[in-house]
């Protein structure tokens, strides 16, 4: 059987690892991220959002959208062999309340299908190759209000993921999320974001014919039909920020924020009950017109070869320009792994939907 073929094998069996108990790494694209102003300062904005993109990063802070906001991103993953991208608008309903609704895509697209490279003569016939593609999806409901004790806001996420691996196999999952955010006095702003809160369920829907096709793909082994259900395991996002203004013209953010899984991993600081990962940034705006971001996070302990191990980070540096009611943004970072994968350019759009009013 061919790499391709062995390939397709290995995707349907990952779907059954440790099938009915809870994960330490499910739908892992949810925690990539949105918005390369965002990249830019190393995910550490779970405290400070404020627009659209918060039905990501934490809903409560929908409540700070002024109208109708709309956003776009792209980006390239792993050297072009992967997109992602983002659809997202915001609406604000009245004075204390909001909502949004988010669709996220990361895809691999045109990988060759070989299972019938081979007639049954047993020659190779190119014309028996076809294509598939391997994408997750997720589509994010959000609802936001202010809390009656002053500067205190929450939000709300139903999601509902959608996973294919071409004709093989695909999967459908719900889950919550919850934030809380509040803005304090001389700069200060505080949230929390507690992602899965009920755990997230996939289940998969597996194609027995085509799967058959790559059942012996190991010889000797003739692989049974993988379980088909895989949980997500809550995790949670802590943040602070402080705003700096100087003089009239500049305005200083910084915030830090704490990224916790509960299972042991390799973030930096790991144990059995909980795993911490930190993230710094940054940002510097002059005349609400001009931004410019820097940040790192990630931290994971990397195992090395020759043995032992080492801290990796993941760092981030953006550009952003706003006139009017438009937002263009600019990340240059190693989104997803601070170690194999290739620096990606990302660009988002948000759009004020009062330009045009």
């Amino acid at each position: 059987m061919t790499k391709q073929a062995l390939y397709i094998l290995i995707l349907l069996l990952g779907i059954g690892l440790q099938a009915q108990t809870a994960r330490k790494y499910s739908n892992e694209f949810l925690n990539i991220g949105v918005n390369a102003a965002a990249f830019g300062m190393a995910n550490a904005v779970t405290a400070t959002t404020d627009d659209v993109y918060a039905g990501y990063w934490n809903p409560a802070g929908l409540t700070r959208i002024e109208d109708h906001e709309i956003a776009l991103m792209h980006a390239n993953y792993f050297a072009n062999i992967a997109n992602y991208d983002y659809l997202g608008s915001a609406l604000k309903i009245d004075d204390e309340s909001s909502l949004g609704i988010h669709v996220l895509r990361f895809g691999v697209d045109n990988i060759l299908n070989t299972t019938q490279l081979i007639d049954d003569q047993g020659q190779i016939d190119y014309d028996r190759i076809s294509l598939f593609s391997a994408a997750d999806y997720a589509f994010t409901f959000s609802y936001a209000k202010n809390l009656p004790l002053e500067g205190f806001s929450f939000g709300v996420n139903a999601k509902v993921i959608h996973r294919i691996i071409g004709e093989f196999a695909n999967s459908w999952g719900f889950g919550l999320d919850a934030g809380i955010q509040f803005q304090g006095k001389n700069g200060w702003e505080f949230g929390a974001m507690a992602r899965d809160i009920t755990t997230t369920y996939n289940t998969w829907s597996i194609d027995e014919d085509a799967y058959s096709q790559v059942q012996d793909a190991v010889e000797g082994q003739n692989q049974e039909l993988p379980e088909t259900t895989e949980i997500t395991l809550p995790k949670l996002q802590l943040g602070v920020a402080k705003n700096f203004r100087i003089r009239y013209d500049w305005d200083i953010k910084a915030a830090l924020d704490l990224q916790m899984r509960f299972a042991q991993t390799q973030d930096l600081i790991a144990t059995e009950a909980v795993s911490v990962s930190p993230a710094l940034g940054f940002q510097v705006g002059y005349l609400d017109l001009v931004y410019l971001r820097g940040g790192v996070g990630n931290f994971q302990n990397v195992e090395q070869l020759e043995g032992g191990s080492k801290v990796g980070f993941q760092p981030g540096f953006g550009l952003g320009f706003k006139y009017k009611g438009i937002h263009i943004d600019y990340a240059f970072t190693d989104i997803g792994d601070q170690s194999v994968a290739l620096y990606s350019n990302v660009f988002s759009l948000k759009i004020d939907w009062r330009v045009f009013r």
